[in-house]
């Protein structure tokens, strides 16, 4: 800890949007308002980093604060998302660019890689013995930050998920067969498995879950969807798109010939069908079922409006707020991390950790987590529940049958 520094802050989003990200943004200005003799000036960067380097900020304290308030509650990234990753020259030149401007704080809104990208251009300013103090506000709906308990952004996303799946059932038991969505998660598949967090009854989907926690197994998946057809005369599926084989190759590159691939060379998992339509083409081939379908849940989870986690909102706010108090109390550097204090009531406190410690490192979902290789276990449904909120209720007509064939 040392003297907070008079100056002007910035602020930027980086990577996926989400539905809460802008309550993040707006608690930070509104909280750093409070400080007008540390913080001077707020400006917002257009598209993170890049509008860093071309000096492209916009005037924060110029807005009203009604305007303020209704950003907050609007989905995606109100200043513009990037998905660059500067490299060190680059940091430098931002650097340069922020000593230019006179900003002593620097508010990087995303994943591990804004938290690294914080802690180079921090170092940079340790070097040049600038006064500067830069932090990290986690957002991700993959959930898969270091040090912190859940990441904002994830309880809305899964409340999508849970809900889609809760009216995914519905139609499918409504007209029978077999069913495949496909939702977000590379690495993690704390967003997939959130798909069984509307179940109600004992039939209820989805009836197995596929993560990339673990290997997928093309012909137990098959068994698993016959077995289940079996039982229920029908079948709802979850799996994560990054779902893979034991040799860790991607399952979509196993059963397709060509895969697109992104401007990183990884395979391109988001945005396509392909995996959907692979796994339902595999269950075609394999099994009599003639009424088999998929969908691929993509964009549509992270910024679609109304289904918001009140929970979710309120701690992405949180950490925007504690993000500025860390920083004007003396903190040069830090990330906001959320600590779990109780389950039941739910409750949870903030602490500031450092920015090498979430930088370049993801987690995972834990083995408890999980029963086997297709479905998930109570102590995810307990940990998941309080963050996406209260869900619909589900009722079924008893369905008490008359005796056929009895006139009156």
């Amino acid at each position: 800890m040392g003297t907070a520094y008079s100056g002007a802050a910035v602020i930027g989003q980086s990577g996926g949007p989400t539905n809460v990200i802008n309550h993040s943004l707006i608690g930070a200005v509104l909280e750093a308002s409070k400080y007008p003799k540390l913080i001077t000036d707020f400006y917002g960067a257009i598209h993170g980093v890049e509008g860093i380097l071309k000096e492209n900020f916009i005037n924060l304290r110029a807005e009203s604060l009604d305007n303020l308030e209704v950003i907050s509650h609007t989905p995606s990234s109100a200043l513009r998302s990037v998905r660059k990753k500067p490299n060190k020259e680059e940091c430098k030149v931002i650097f340069d660019n922020f000593r230019k401007h006179g900003v002593r704080y620097f508010f990087y809104i995303g994943g591990n890689d804004s938290a690294e990208t914080a802690h180079i251009i921090n170092d940079f300013a340790k070097k040049a013995q600038y006064e500067f103090h830069a932090f990290h506000i986690p957002k991700t709906i993959d959930n898969d930050l270091q040090e912190t308990d859940h990441c904002p952004g994830y309880g809305s996303a899964a409340r999508f998920v849970a809900m889609a799946f809760m009216g995914a059932n519905l139609d499918n038991r409504s007209i029978p067969g077999i069913y495949i969505g496909v939702v977000m998660g590379r690495h993690a598949g704390f967003l997939t498995a959130a798909s069984v967090l509307g179940k109600k009854y004992p039939d209820d989907g989805p009836h197995l879950v596929y993560c990339p926690e673990n290997v997928f197994d093309p012909e137990k998946f098959v068994a698993g969807v016959e077995k289940v057809y079996k039982k229920y005369g029908r079948c709802v599926i979850a799996v994560s798109e990054g779902v893979h084989d034991k040799s860790g190759q991607p399952v979509i590159q196993a059963l397709k010939k060509e895969v697109e691939t992104d401007s990183h060379g990884n395979v391109q998992l988001s945005g396509t069908g392909a995996l959907g339509d692979a796994l339902s083409s595999l269950i075609k081939n394999n099994l009599k079922v003639s009424r088999v379908r998929s969908d691929t849940f993509g964009y549509l989870q992270r910024c679609f409006p109304t289904i918001i986690s009140e929970v979710d909102a309120v701690e992405a706010r949180t950490v925007g707020e504690e993000a500025v108090k860390a920083a004007v109390s003396g903190h040069y550097e830090g990330s906001v991390a959320i600590r779990r204090v109780s389950n039941k009531p739910y409750a949870v406190d903030y602490e500031i950790v450092e920015l090498k410690k979430v930088a370049r490192h993801t987690v995972v979902m834990p083995k408890e987590f999980f029963e086997g290789d297709s479905q998930v276990s109570d102590k995810f449904v307990e940990y998941a529940l309080p963050l996406v909120g209260e869900l619909p209720d589900i009722g079924r007509l008893h369905d008490i049958s008359i005796l056929k064939g009895k006139a009156r």
